[in-house]
């Protein structure tokens, strides 16, 4: 999980005011949670505050975010009714499509439901004959990282000072002050 380096959490004091205790209402704990629900995945129809909880864990700052919701194509993981994973992609050129943020809530991450919501977009994308899917990550999101390549993906660049340029504050993941970003493309081909 990702939150700037002056924050105590995901739920601290200004978001805390603007989504209430949402994390705790819908059960978000490291250890909580039943794996044994099948889990479903689908379209939304708007972004809920449950869905934006999840992008925040991903991406700690709500204007990024802001600034490519409403234009991106979301799809939903959910077990029991409840939203436990979230992606997010944009046509960023002709037959490009870049993941710009997938989420799984704690409780339900290692499960494989991260790779399963990459898989569903990987359909969706050969199916309207996209050539490349790309995705951008923390230098210092190793889980990720590990993921995104046993999934295919490859790295092509490296984005110096990223989160530095775009993020008004330090965010510090793994104990490590993020300033890079990874850049990744998955050839569909």
């Amino acid at each position: 999980m990702l939150w700037f380096k002056d924050e105590i959490s995901l739920t601290g004091f200004v978001r805390k005011q603007k989504y209430g205790n949402l994390k705790a209402r819908l059960g978000i704990h490291r250890n909580g949670g039943d794996m044994m629900t099948a889990i479903t995945f689908e379209v939304p129809k708007q972004v809920t505050d449950e869905m934006m909880v999840l992008l925040l864990s991903a991406d700690p700052d709500e204007q990024m975010i802001e600034s490519y919701i409403h234009r991106a194509e979301i799809r939903v993981a959910k077990s029991a009714d409840q939203i436990v994973g979230v992606i997010c992609t944009l046509t960023t050129r002709p037959l490009t499509v870049e993941i710009v943020n997938l989420a799984v809530r704690d409780d339900y991450q290692n499960h494989g439901i991260g790779a399963q919501l990459i898989n569903e977009v990987i359909q969706h994308c050969r199916a309207e004959k996209v050539t490349t899917l790309a995705i951008g990550t923390g230098s210092t999101s190793f889980g990720p990282l590990y993921l995104y390549q046993k999934l295919g993906f490859r790295m092509v660049g490296v984005d110096r000072d990223f989160f530095v340029r775009h993020y008004s504050r330090p965010i510090e993941e793994n104990g490590l002050v993020l300033r890079d970003m990874i850049r990744l493309e998955l050839n569909l081909k």
